[in-house]
């Protein structure tokens, strides 16, 4: 069981994270060593962990962790965290979004992470506001709430007093943007050097998510399109080409092609094309090879795609995630 630390007071910045069962430990862990790391360079931060009623909760790792309160005692805030659960928005029970509404109506900043957005959100808080979630969660935050306007890409977003961030790690890049605002550069840059992570990472969650891949075909004419690419990605693509190879009108390729994938054909062919270019470069390919296998004109025409797409270069890409060893 973790305990919670005894908090002082005085006039520091008190940072209150609302706990309940099946939060994921990261969501709020990381975020809450920013805050203590920061404290060894200017103590201006108290951090209160609270449940919707006082009582211990139950993590997704099974541990059980303390709190120092109930909701309704916490007092008022300068920050609070809602962190998220990999169950999403079935842990945000009606105690839970009552805990969280008390807790936002007392604080300067209101801040989630993860799936934590959905509380926010189920209390109106983000309606009309840009925000984030998870990758994974945020189709479904945009078709349940209309009025948001979600990023799924961003690492976070602030928006006024209300900042929302995508999952996990990315509480800490959220925590070290709120310890900047509160005490500048310098300390934020001193946090980070501590924790080892960085200050601003470069690129979106794209660069994460795997969502580069396109979708797989279903119906006969996107079969044999991703296989007309596939045979020969190197070979020049029109829709006019495309369509004869599926023997249909290129009016129906392209109804078939939006409905079945939500894009054009050439954008179904260039997405495509940057599947085989990505796999090349995890494989080991250089970054000029990889665009030659994957049937680009230039390696510099690879390189704009892949910005577009994911934020980061290709070469940065694949020093990232090619492998965890470091070079000797």
């Amino acid at each position: 069981m973790i305990t919670p630390a005894k908090v002082s007071g005085g006039r520091k910045r008190r940072i209150g994270i609302l706990l309940f069962d099946g939060v994921k430990m990261l969501d709020f862990v990381g975020p809450a060593e920013v805050f203590l790391e920061a404290n060894q360079r200017i103590d201006s931060y108290e951090l209160v962990m609270m449940s919707y009623d006082g009582a211990d909760v139950t993590t997704s790792l099974g541990v059980r962790v303390g709190v120092n309160s109930s909701a309704a005692d916490g007092g008022v805030f300068d920050t609070i965290i809602i962190p998220g659960s990999e169950r999403a928005a079935a842990v945000f029970t009606p105690d839970v979004l009552e805990a969280a509404r008390l807790l936002t109506e007392r604080t300067r900043r209101i801040t989630s992470i993860c799936s934590g957005a959905f509380a926010l959100a189920s209390l109106g808080l983000l309606d009309g506001r840009k925000a984030t979630t998870h990758w994974k969660f945020a189709g479904t935050l945009a078709a349940r709430f209309p009025a948001i306007d979600v990023n799924p890409d961003s690492i976070f977003v602030r928006d006024g007093r209300i900042s929302t961030s995508a999952g996990v790690a990315a509480g800490i890049d959220l925590a070290l943007a709120l310890v900047e605002e509160d005490h500048g550069a310098a300390i934020a840059r001193s946090v980070a050097q501590l924790l080892l992570v960085y200050m601003q990472r470069s690129g979106g969650q794209s660069q994460f998510s795997a969502s580069l891949r396109a979708a797989p075909p279903r119906t006969p004419a996107a079969i044999a399109v991703a296989e007309y690419v596939n045979t020969d990605p190197t070979r020049p693509c029109t829709v006019t080409d495309l369509a004869a190879h599926a023997n249909v009108s290129t009016r129906h390729l392209n109804r078939i092609i939006r409905e079945e994938l939500g894009m054009t054909p050439l954008e179904y062919v260039n997405s495509m094309r940057l599947d085989l270019a990505t796999g090349h470069l995890e494989s080991g390919a250089s970054v000029a090879q990889a665009a030659e296998y994957a049937g680009y004109s230039t390696p510099v025409a690879f390189r704009r795609a892949f910005v577009a797409r994911l934020g980061i270069t290709p070469s940065d890409y694949q020093r990232r995630f090619q492998t965890t060893r470091q070079a000797s």
